[in-house]
C-alpha cells in the first residue's frame, strides 16, 4: 500500500482567499503546532486568523516554549501581506512579522516569524501573569506531509451527524482539516539559536466560526518515526445530555486512517506549567490502544474578556474565553517515543485552584 497524502480532498482548498470574502463573518485561518524530537523546544500553535470583518488586519498567535519552562508569546493584530506567491497562485497567509507559505498542496509548507514577542514563563502563565520584556524573536520552519489528511466528521457517522446538525459544526468554523508532519527548522530567541528537526500538525480551515456556548474540549495528535500516528478531538459530556462530539484515529504507517474513538482523555482541571501526565485511550474496532503522555512545554491563555477591546471580540464571535492549555507532550505507545502536541480547555469557574 501507499499513503494518499491529499486524502482525496482537491488541491485547490490548500490555497487561501485571494481577495476579502463578503460574509464578514468568514476567515481564513491556517496554524502549526512544531515540536523537536528531544523535547527540548516546540511551537504550541502559531496561527494567523484572518476574518472579512477586519481584513486589513490579521490576527496573530505566537508560542514558543522551552523544557526550562520559559516562553515567547505574542498576541497581536498585524497588516496583512499580499496572499500571492510567486507563481502568482494565492500560497501565502501573512501578517505583518509571520507568513505561511504552501509551497505545493498536502506536500510541502513553511511558516517564517521575525518580530517581537513578549518573554514570560509556563508558571507565570498558569498563574494568569502574562506580562514581560520584549525581546527579538525569529523562526523558520519547513514541513514535510506525513499522513493523510484528517477531515472532522469524515470517519465516524456519528461526529458528521453533530457536524451538520448541532452547535459543534460552528464551534469547528466550517470545513476543517489537520495532517501530520516532519519538520526542520531554527528559532533565534535571547542571543541563541537553536535548530532542530521534529514534527507536528499542520490545521485548515476556511468558514465562519461562532463559539458562543463553548463548553470545553481535548485535542491530542503525534506522528511517531515508524510512521504511526494518532489524533482526536473530543468534547466533554453535555450538560442537556446530548451526545458530544468524540472523534479521531490511528495510522498505521501505510494507507488509511483508522477510525477511533477516545475512551479516556486527560480533560482540563487544574493548571499545571508541566509534568502533568496526560496519557489517553483510543478504541478501535480492533480494540483499545493506551498511550501514555507527559507534558514537557506548555502555555496558558487565561483572559478577562472586559480586558479585550470591542473590536477584537467582536471578530472572535464573542468567545467566553474558557482557561486554555496548549503544550508539548512527551507520548510514549509501545516502545515508541516521539513529542506531540495536546490542547484542551475549561470554563474558569470549573477550573480547581489549588
Amino acid at each position: 500500500m501507499s499513503i494518499d497524502l491529499t486524502g482525496g480532498i482537491d488541491p485547490g482548498r490548500e490555497f487561501v482567499f485571494a481577495e476579502r470574502p463578503q460574509d464578514p463573518e468568514m476567515r481564513d485561518s491556517v496554524s502549526f503546532w512544531v515540536f523537536d524530537d528531544r523535547g527540548t523546544v516546540g511551537l504550541p500553535r502559531i496561527g494567523i486568523e484572518a476574518v472579512s470583518a477586519g481584513w486589513e488586519a490579521h490576527q496573530i498567535q505566537v508560542n514558543v516554549a522551552f523544557a526550562d519552562g520559559r516562553v515567547y508569546r505574542l498576541r497581536d493584530e498585524a497588516t496583512a501581506r499580499s496572499p500571492f506567491g510567486a507563481d502568482g497562485r494565492p500560497t501565502v497567509l501573512g501578517a505583518g512579522p509571520i507568513a505561511f507559505t504552501c509551497v505545493e498542496p498536502f506536500d510541502v509548507w513553511t511558516v517564517a516569524f521575525d518580530g517581537v514577542a513578549t518573554q514570560t514563563s509556563s508558571a507565570d502563565l498558569a498563574a494568569g501573569r502574562k506580562t514581560g520584556p520584549s525581546v527579538d524573536l525569529r523562526f523558520q520552519v519547513e514541513t514535510k506531509m506525513a499522513v493523510p489528511p484528517w477531515v472532522q466528521g469524515a470517519l465516524r457517522a456519528d461526529a458528521d451527524s453533530q457536524l451538520r446538525t448541532s452547535i459543534v459544526g460552528d464551534l469547528m468554523g466550517g470545513p476543517r482539516y489537520e495532517q501530520l508532519f516532519r519538520a526542520t527548522g531554527s528559532i533565534e530567541v535571547a542571543g541563541q539559536r537553536h535548530d532542530f528537526t521534529g514534527s507536528g500538525l499542520r490545521i485548515r480551515r476556511q468558514g465562519v466560526r461562532r463559539l458562543e456556548g463553548f463548553w470545553g474540549h481535548c485535542w491530542q495528535s503525534a506522528l511517531f518515526g515508524s510512521g504511526r500516528a494518532f489524533g482526536y478531538i473530543a468534547y466533554p459530556p453535555r450538560s442537556d445530555g446530548e451526545p458530544a462530539f468524540n472523534e479521531g484515529y490511528l495510522f498505521d504507517g501505510d494507507g488509511e486512517l483508522i477510525p477511533a474513538r477516545v475512551v479516556h482523555a486527560p480533560w482540563l482541571s487544574r493548571l499545571q506549567p508541566v509534568g502533568e501526565d496526560v496519557s489517553l485511550v483510543l478504541e478501535t474496532e480492533r480494540g483499545e490502544v493506551h498511550i501514555a503522555g507527559e507534558t514537557v512545554v506548555s502555555t496558558h491563555d487565561i483572559t478577562d474578556p472586559s480586558e479585550v477591546p470591542a473590536e477584537m471580540l467582536a471578530k472572535m464571535a464573542n468567545w467566553s474565553f474558557p482557561a486554555l492549555q496548549q503544550a508539548g507532550v512527551r507520548y510514549r505507545w509501545d516502545g515508541e517515543e516521539t513529542v506531540g502536541m495536546l490542547e484542551r480547555s475549561i470554563p474558569t469557574d470549573k477550573l480547581i485552584r489549588d
